[in-house]
């Protein structure tokens, strides 16, 4: 059966998250599979580069799926859009790939972005898309701290506890904070993330933002692979998966 990667975006707001779950409600995954098989007139299993939960977003998630018969990758892209309407879900590009691509287990890296909004005053356009901390951080300290968590480390404090990882081992690549305008972004990038890793650090890097903890108080607590020695989780809505990346880079040119 033809197979078919998916660039996809969309707004998590109103979904369990991206599995499909039974009885549960509404999902990512479950609104493209019942477009897919209203395309196709048959079910068609889709699979992603990462599980998102409830309320996080995505502008560069990627997913695959196989397809009954041919058709034009232009096709698969709008008919999905078509059958998507009126859900906050775009396949904003399709291509036909070899059957040995997977959009999880072929992904070398994923990278997502997380906004704190540091005013006084709420979010009104942006309520779903940041975390609203009504007081200022210090970027440049938080900056500082993040360099402590890069590498390869156990991540069990920055773990959830319905994490189903075999190992807490990961290797984190990248974790920049920075300051833009009223917002601060968190930059996090690695091969694969633990559940819940990137909220729990940025949980963690507000405390020293706030100045309640020091970038050795966010060491130790990676030290102490507890995950009660870490910071709070942060909101899922400021969370967003921008990108993943492949050793084939995509044929959509984006």
């Amino acid at each position: 059966m033809p197979r078919y990667r998916l660039l996809i975006e969309y707004d998590g707001t109103p979904f369990i998250g991206w599995q499909r779950q039974k009885n549960q409600g509404s999902s990512v995954q479950g609104m493209i599979e019942e477009a897919a098989a209203r395309f196709c007139g048959v079910a068609v299993p889709l699979f992603a580069a990462g599980r998102t939960d409830a309320g996080v977003h995505a502008s560069g998630q990627v997913g695959h799926l196989n397809l009954p018969r041919d058709f034009p990758a232009d096709r698969v892209r709008d008919a999905l859009n078509f059958y998507l309407k009126p859900q906050p879900i775009t396949i904003v590009a399709a291509e036909a790939v070899g059957d040995e691509f997977h959009a999880r287990f072929s992904a070398i890296g994923r990278a997502y972005l997380y906004r704190i909004l540091t005013r006084r005053a709420p979010p009104s356009l942006n309520r779903n898309r940041v975390w609203w901390v009504p007081t200022r951080l210090d970027a440049a300290r938080m900056a500082e701290a993040a360099t402590r968590l890069l590498g390869r480390h156990d991540f069990t404090s920055f773990r959830a506890a319905s994490c189903q990882a075999k190992s807490p081992i990961k290797t984190l690549d990248r974790l920049d904070v920075i300051q833009v305008g009223a917002e601060i972004h968190i930059i996090a990038e690695a091969r694969s993330f633990l559940h819940h890793q990137v909220r729990n650090m940025v949980g963690s890097l507000k405390l020293v933002g706030e100045g309640k903890w020091s970038a050795d108080d966010l060491a130790n607590a990676l030290a102490a692979c507890d995950r009660g020695k870490a910071g709070p989780t942060a909101p899922a809505p400021g969370l967003t998966l921008t990108g993943v990346v492949y050793p084939e880079p995509p044929g959509w040119g984006m």
